[in-house]
């Protein structure tokens, strides 16, 4: 049985999805791709030691510091999707790949690639927001390019306010 927690973050409302033992999902309020979810019914409290993991994870990240992903992460997908995702967990902190430079990882697309990483179920722990387009263009981002953007800027080193509150 899933639980879940949700967050207040820079970039609105984040809902945190465990099974089992793993996370397997973090979701923004509107993100595209994100399945329906009771937003004002889930609980914004918990005792769950996963949950609360990563809530300090996020915590410590949207303060500006680098930590390394050690939660266990469990993103239900394709094996491509997986493969996709796995790609993305390379990305260093604060570094952009294209979706090209992942196709060719990959002997794909760039579209099939872009496919993927917007279905990422856990996002910012799987950083999706690290792909740009070519020639570094900010394109696709499923929870809002304005979302990408901050995040992007947080890695950077850029201090700005929240960019929504809900």
């Amino acid at each position: 049985m899933a639980q879940f927690l949700v967050l207040p973050s820079p970039v609105g409302e984040l809902a945190v999805r465990m099974e089992q033992s793993a996370l397997t999902g973090l979701f923004l309020r509107h993100q595209r791709y994100a399945p329906a979810l009771p937003w004002d019914t889930l609980p914004r409290e918990t005792d769950e030691p996963l949950l609360l993991g990563a809530k300090a994870w996020l915590q410590e990240y949207f303060a500006g510091r680098r930590l390394p992903v050690t939660l266990p992460l469990e993103p239900p997908g394709t094996a491509f999707q997986q493969a996709v995702w796995a790609l993305l967990r390379e990305i260093p902190y604060g570094a952009t790949v294209t979706y090209g430079d992942l196709a060719r990882q990959l002997s794909s697309s760039p579209r099939a690639v872009g496919g993927a990483v917007g279905r990422n179920p856990i996002s910012i722990l799987i950083p999706c927001h690290r792909v740009v387009g070519a020639g570094g263009a900010l394109t696709g981002y499923a929870g809002g390019l304005t979302a990408k953007r901050f995040l992007l800027g947080l890695e950077r080193g850029e201090r700005e306010k929240e960019i929504c509150s809900t």
